[in-house]
């Protein structure tokens, strides 16, 4: 699995702008393949701060979008920042889920909780 995190320091009174470019990017990211998924947050205490995570299947789905349309859409908002996008891909080579949290933390109520949630 491929992840990618976009942070973009967005020009104050451009705010709006760039929400609106990130929500109507939703639906569309959804549709391309090899996309498993497409979400962004604002940060709580900079306003300003838009962080864009996409999740892909490979490296080879990632890039073809990297050449897309889609994905110009989002660098061409680098006129409504206060710096250039800052882009990561991170490369996932294994993940795990709740049941690595609960057998680190090791604590009956958690295992007793995730058991509850499976039945």
């Amino acid at each position: 699995m491929i992840i990618v995190r976009i942070t973009m320091q967005v020009l104050a009174e451009k705010h709006k702008e760039v929400l609106q470019t990130l929500l109507s990017l939703t639906a569309a990211m959804e549709k391309v393949d090899g996309c498993l998924g497409y979400a962004f947050s604002c940060d709580i205490k900079e306003k300003t701060i838009f962080y864009v995570i996409e999740e892909w299947e490979n490296r080879q789905k990632l890039d073809k979008h990297l050449k897309s349309d889609l994905f110009g859409v989002l660098l061409g908002l680098k006129g409504l920042l206060r710096q250039p996008h800052g882009i990561h891909i991170y490369t996932i080579q294994k993940a795990e889920d709740m049941n690595a949290v609960i057998s680190e933390r090791g604590k009956r109520d958690d295992r007793l909780w995730l058991k509850k949630q499976g039945e």
